[in-house]
């Protein structure tokens, strides 16, 4: 049985919104790149070796020399996954069917199913005007997160040697899990601050923004609304503090789980070494579930936060329909 193709209200054809979402990766990609560059820039010389006696992933990415310049690995396993996912999108759309399948049909049914998706959490309007941010960060979250699984990544580079020849374990991998770096999860969040800050001005103005944070809610009258005042002032406050907290929560939350989750598998490859072929592969199971929800999550918090930013667009809207 065939994957569902995309339904005629589908607000765009499926080749359109497929390449309009694998080029939108380019402004995550930028964002990440910055926030290496500045890494980079405020750091001297080579963490990337590390202790000997370091046998887990390190916090910080090593940095590889690429030509003239010098990035993080996990930046060059974003540009191997990025650019996997573009080639992917243009390969399924290159030859538009009537009745999809194979590469098509995925991607449609993939594309579609988000949108619905999100349609039904933050509505109509919104969707049209941030789905291409939505889908982008959650198609991009769990490609790099499923990638950061393959063999070789994280267990090909420069090792120490051991005693007994080879290499006791590998100090400078080629590659990292992308969202075990706190450079990449961090600027995919800023981008989406920035994104937000745009929305929420669009819908409610600057004046309307400010009031929304601070203004007082509910209809009371004299006294009452003199306290309702200073009360959603206060409240206010809070509530700046938390939106300028959320790009650190939801970026340590995504670093979290995805450099815990290797760290593990490095952990249960070495718990007994003849074994180390079978131990992890429940592991890895479990960790193809956590990239899954983890792009879920990312997804459906920042469109919540966009959401409750921008209600009172909705509500006027269908107050006019």
């Amino acid at each position: 049985m065939s994957i569902p193709s995309l339904s005629p209200r589908f607000p765009l054809a499926g080749a359109a919104w497929l390449r309009f979402v694998a080029r939108c990766l380019v402004v995550v990609l930028i964002g990440g790149l910055l926030s290496s560059a500045a890494l980079a820039a405020s750091e001297g010389g080579d963490h990337g070796a590390g202790p000997a006696e370091h046998h887990g992933l390190t916090p910080d990415a090593p940095r590889i020399q690429v030509g003239p310049f010098s990035v993080t690995n996990s930046m060059i396993a974003t540009w191997i996954v990025a650019l996997a996912v573009i080639v992917f999108a243009q390969y399924a759309t290159r030859t538009i069917k009537e009745v999809p399948d194979g590469a098509q049909n995925f991607w449609e049914w993939l594309v579609e199913s988000l949108h619905d998706f999100l349609e039904s959490i933050i509505g109509h309007e919104l969707v049209k005007k941030t789905f291409w941010f939505f889908a982008t960060i959650f198609i991009f979250i769990l490609f790099t997160n499923w990638a950061g699984l393959i063999p070789g990544v994280g267990t090909i580079g420069w090792g120490v040697p051991s005693a007994q020849g080879g290499l006791e374990h590998i100090a400078r991998p080629l590659f990292r899990g992308v969202n075990a770096d706190l450079n990449m999860t961090l600027a995919m969040a800023a981008v989406f601050f920035a994104c937000w800050i745009w929305w929420a001005l669009q819908a409610n103005g600057f004046g309307g923004f400010i009031l929304h944070i601070f203004g007082p809610k509910g209809d009371t009258k004299g006294f009452m609304k003199v306290l309702m005042v200073v009360v959603f002032a206060l409240v206010g406050v809070l509530e700046v503090v938390s939106i300028m907290f959320r790009p650190v929560s939801l970026s340590f939350r995504l670093y979290g789980n995805v450099f815990a989750g290797e760290n593990m598998l490095e952990s249960m490859a070495t718990l007994y070494r003849p074994l180390a072929f079978l131990i992890p592969i429940p592991f890895y199971f479990m960790e193809l579930l956590v990239g899954l929800v983890q792009a879920l999550v990312f997804m459906l918090l920042t469109a919540v936060f966009t959401l409750l930013i921008c209600q009172h667009e909705e509500s006027h809207e269908k107050a006019h329909h």
